[in-house]
């Protein structure tokens, strides 16, 4: 608990050094429409499902906060709501904190953030400059094994509307192979990204599990 302490003291202390990132302010609303949710390697639910969001970004400071949720519409137990906060770092850089929960069966026991409950607490950090991302997390509540996450993007092409990226990421602990039981660092999240509009298609293979996804959605906003 004081190394989280510490850690948001230095992210408030960070937002009073870093300020002015020219970003959209005020309220957000929207909503995903997926084929299949996989997220880092990982795919959860059996169908398409209805990913929604709720954001306000303050204005001056670029600091963000919102929710985000997934809902499979054929499994009532495949569902996610999440709470995060986002804070700019300059121009390229970021830090976030996020609330991930994910209910068994419904939306009970949501105040237990005990290792029984169904809480899982990330820190993060994000660059983002040009074409290239750079992405790392840690988990530091909610998983015995404290997962670390990394990823690389390149954005490839930006023409007639469509752009296109190329994406790696690798992950030890809850991110592995069951059966890889010393739960060591793998490549678990490689792929192709493409999206023009309103619409985006991935193809994903997790190398770790030896299988490969692709995923169509839709991004409805007002």
């Amino acid at each position: 608990m004081k190394k989280t302490s510490k850690f948001f003291t230095l992210l408030v202390g960070l937002v009073m050094m870093f300020s002015g990132v020219a970003k959209a302010e005020g309220f957000s609303v929207g909503a995903d429409v997926v084929s299949r949710y996989i997220w880092r390697g990982t795919q959860f639910g059996d169908g398409i499902a209805v990913q929604p969001s709720l954001s306000y970004t303050f204005p001056g400071i670029g600091v963000e906060v919102g929710a985000w949720g997934s809902y499979d519409l054929s499994d009532d137990d495949a569902s996610e709501a999440d709470l995060y906060l986002t804070i700019p770092l300059g121009e390229y850089f970021s830090f976030t904190v996020t609330d991930y929960f994910f209910p068994t069966g419904g939306f009970d026991d949501y105040f237990n953030w005990g290792d029984d409950g169904s809480h899982t607490v990330e820190l993060a950090a994000g660059f983002e400059a040009a074409n290239v991302s750079l992405f790392g997390a840690v988990n530091v509540s909610g998983d015995d094994d404290n997962s670390i996450y990394f990823e690389a993007g390149y954005n490839f092409y930006d023409k007639d509307d469509y752009s296109a990226s190329l994406f790696v990421g690798g992950g030890d602990g809850m991110y592995t192979n069951d059966s890889n039981a010393g739960g060591d660092f793998d490549i678990v999240n490689v792929g192709v990204s493409v999206s023009k509009d309103i619409f985006s298609a991935s193809y994903i293979v997790n190398p770790d599990l030896e299988t490969s996804w692709l995923v169509v959605g839709v991004t409805l906003e007002p």
